[in-house]
């Protein structure tokens, strides 16, 4: 069985880490011990629970995605978190650091968004528990996703547009880290993947692996076995590794994460796993888009939550480890796989699960009608339908 948890320093091998200022420390110190104290906590968890069931709307289905399995020749069960509360993963993570940050008794959060759905569901869980949240979003993110915008400030959410640099997550996550620095007394920064300095990676990472505990309870039901292929897609990865934690010691089962190739990899993209390599970004030590120089360069997908030029040290570890595998697909492709699922199931996902739907194709030779494959659908769709609309030419005269 493998150490699935960070050493002491929060490395997972040789990535992790803690790379912040020396006024942050205190900060992660204080995190790390409430996250310790509330995971053993029965008040917390029973409170969590509660909420993830009568809130969130867990345990989502396991859908077997009948017509894509007819159509691709192997069995295809889709993990539906496009249907918790506010239309993504994202909730079940921010709802328990909500619940953290009332226990150090801080009054106000920061958080950082790309496609939108962090900021919403950590406006949606500051709402629900009275906390103050600051969301910085950069001003490309902000066009592209002004429904969301439009929620988290229906919400009671404030909504700062960052100009700076590429106008990306990365660039928000800048902006959320300079605040939390200036206010680290009454603020909390409320990370939405699995990212940053430790405690981080494992916290986010710990609050989203119910979706993989889940998974293997619902896969015995419907196949009385493990699955042959568990597929998600990765940006900074909390989705993915939600889902992969609870089969990283299930050796039977391929664990398969896949990037944003965006206009191809000797273009633009946002494809860290297949590319990257080792440097400090956010506070971590992990795989990175950056020049010779170790500048960080611009990353680029046409989905707004893929747009990041770095990745979790978990994942970094799981590839360093030959445990995970992970591809990328561009934007055409992503495209596609929203076509693909829309068509054949009825279910309309986020450009960010279409990656991983557009990369099914690729595995009608490898696998068989036996086969077990789980998708995770990360996010419904209703948040890019400008963009795919606009691409696909649905308008068009």
């Amino acid at each position: 069985m493998r150490n699935l948890f960070p050493d002491n320093e929060g490395h997972f091998g040789e990535f992790g880490g803690k790379f912040v200022p020396e006024t942050l420390m205190p900060a992660l110190d204080e995190l790390e011990d409430i996250f310790r104290l509330a995971i053993n906590d029965n008040n917390f968890t029973e409170e969590l629970d509660h909420l993830l069931t009568s809130y969130v709307g867990r345990p989502t289905p396991l859908t077997f995605a009948k017509n894509l399995t007819k159509k691709l020749g192997f069995k295809i069960y889709l993990k539906r978190e496009d249907l918790c509360h506010t239309g993504a993963h994202k909730i079940n993570a921010a709802i328990a650091q909500g619940l953290l940050v009332k226990k150090m008794g801080k009054s106000r959060v920061v958080a950082e968004t790309g496609a939108g759905q962090h900021g919403v569901a950590t406006a949606t869980a500051c709402a629900l528990l009275g906390i103050d949240a600051v969301i910085y979003m950069g001003a490309k993110d902000y066009d592209r996703q002004k429904i969301n915008v439009a929620r988290m400030r229906l919400l009671g959410a404030t909504v700062i547009k960052v100009d700076s640099g590429s106008q990306t997550l990365k660039d928000a996550i800048n902006e959320a880290i300079r605040d939390w620095v200036t206010n680290v007394s009454t603020t909390h920064y409320l990370i939405g993947s699995v990212v940053g300095p430790h405690p981080y990676p494992e916290i986010v990472r710990s609050f989203q692996s119910i979706i993989g505990k889940e998974v293997k309870d619902q896969i015995m039901i419907e196949e009385k076995k493990m699955p042959d292929i568990v597929i998600a897609c990765v940006g900074g990865g909390s989705n993915a590794m939600g889902i992969f934690h609870s089969f990283i010691d299930e050796e039977n089962t391929k664990l398969i994460g896949i990037e944003a190739a965006g206009e191809g990899l000797n273009k633009k993209h946002a494809a860290t796993l297949s590319v990257g390599t080792t440097g400090i970004l956010h506070g971590m030590k992990s795989l990175v888009l950056q020049n010779s120089d170790g500048q960080i360069q611009e990353a680029h997908s046409i989905s707004a939550g893929l747009d990041y030029p770095g990745v979790g040290p978990e994942h970094a570890w799981l590839k360093s480890i030959k445990r995970a595998e992970y591809y990328s697909v561009t934007n055409e492709v992503a495209l596609m796989g929203v076509k693909l699922l829309s068509e054949s199931e009825g279910i309309i996902p986020a450009l960010e699960t279409a990656h991983a739907v557009g990369y099914l194709p690729e595995l009608t030779n490898v696998l068989n009608e036996q086969s077990v494959l789980v998708l995770n659908v990360s996010g419904r769709g209703d948040k890019d339908m400008d963009i795919i609309s606009e691409k696909l030419n649905f308008f068009s005269t």
